[in-house]
């Protein structure tokens, strides 16, 4: 070979110019870098909010509102004492209803209307909590209690009318159970969308009901008959759990149908950064800010946690609100998916019939 060629030859065409800026940047928005980098920094942003707002609604509870049930008459003087010392000890956060029959004051307890009962007994005054309306709350109680017994010298009897069971003491095990039907919920949907995409709408609905049914009977038969951590209502529980996991997995669909590829932002969002720790589970809602209080019961895992609890410490006292809750996120889902379905990610592709065939 001469050095004349070895010598490198200078560019000509097209493909021998140097890019514009333009033409950069097109090639980068056409590159895998540019949803890698999108992802980098949303997975930063979710790994924060994600810390915070579980830390924000959990590290430091502190008693907002709690109502309470009080049974006195006018000239009731001890129980009138204590309880202007529980409201001052509380710092006003107890918020006392007065009821003339102790029947009514304990009707409210079961109900879920009051945390607490305060009556007379003797010369002193009975404080009755729940336990399992949040343990927490019922430890706060039974603790301020006590104090403002000796501080004001009006002896007091704390009782737990409604405690926890005894695998459970501290009252997580139905946060637990709940958060996985959650999580497991939208992703089996995720799953369903990349392993399942030619699945047709009608199809991915029944599947998702389908590992929904079956996920919820796992979850339940676990904790209840292999753990024995909680004694379950089995069947309710169970349908609970079922229709806590179709939702969720239906708010995924609905959202992949809405924004694609991107569907899991608003959803992990929805449910995990702001619906878990809103729910009530691992804090009651009077120990949480005020906004995650009101903000939890309009959402999935907050209704799910509710009707959980509901069904296994307050029988007979069933609340419909959370099953509409479930059910309208459900249902809304459904309608968005089945009406823009043409947007809808995967399915099957069709080949029309040929009218006749050609002689």
């Amino acid at each position: 070979m001469s050095h004349e060629d070895a010598r490198p030859r200078p560019p000509h065409g097209a493909h021998g110019r140097p890019r514009t800026p333009r033409e950069r940047r097109q090639a980068y928005k056409d590159s895998p870098y540019l949803p890698a980098t999108v992802l980098v920094l949303i997975v930063a942003a979710a790994a924060g909010l994600f810390a915070g707002s579980y830390t924000y609604a959990m590290a430091d509870p502190t008693p907002h509102r709690i109502p309470a049930a009080l049974v006195a008459g006018p000239g009731d003087r001890a129980t009138q004492v204590f309880a202007a010392g529980m409201e001052k000890a509380l710092d006003t956060s107890l918020e006392l209803r007065t009821y003339a029959d102790p029947a009514d004051a304990r009707r409210a307890l079961d109900e879920q209307r009051a945390f607490a009962v305060l009556r007379p007994a003797g010369g002193g005054v009975e404080l009755d909590v729940a336990g399992a309306s949040g343990s927490a709350v019922a430890q706060l109680l039974g603790e301020a209690g006590l104090k403002v017994g000796d501080a004001t010298g009006v002896p007091v009897r704390v009782t737990d009318v409604k405690p926890l069971q005894k695998g459970d003491p501290r009252g997580l095990a139905l946060f637990y159970i709940s958060l996985a039907a959650v999580i497991m919920g939208f992703l089996g949907a995720t799953q369903l969308s990349i392993h399942a995409r030619g699945l047709d709408p009608a199809e991915r609905v029944a599947f998702t009901a389908a590992y929904a049914l079956l996920g919820g009977f796992a979850i339940a038969a676990i904790v209840d008959w292999l753990l024995g951590a909680v004694d379950l209502p089995f069947v309710q529980s169970w349908l609970i759990l079922a229709l806590t996991m179709f939702t969720t997995g239906m708010v995924f669909t609905m959202f992949n149908t809405l924004m694609g590829r991107w569907a899991l932002i608003p959803t992990w969002g929805l449910m995990v950064i702001i619906g878990n720790p809103s729910s009530g589970g691992a804090v009651s809602w009077p120990l949480l800010p005020t906004v995650l209080g009101h903000i939890g019961r309009w959402l999935p895992p907050g209704a799910s946690v509710s009707a959980q609890h509901t069904a296994v410490y307050y029988q007979g006292h069933q609340f419909v609100f959370p099953y509409l809750v479930l059910a309208a996120w459900a249902l809304v889902s459904c309608a968005v998916f089945r009406v823009l379905r043409h947007r809808a990610p995967g399915g099957r592709a069709r080949t029309p019939e040929h009218a006749g065939t050609p002689s």
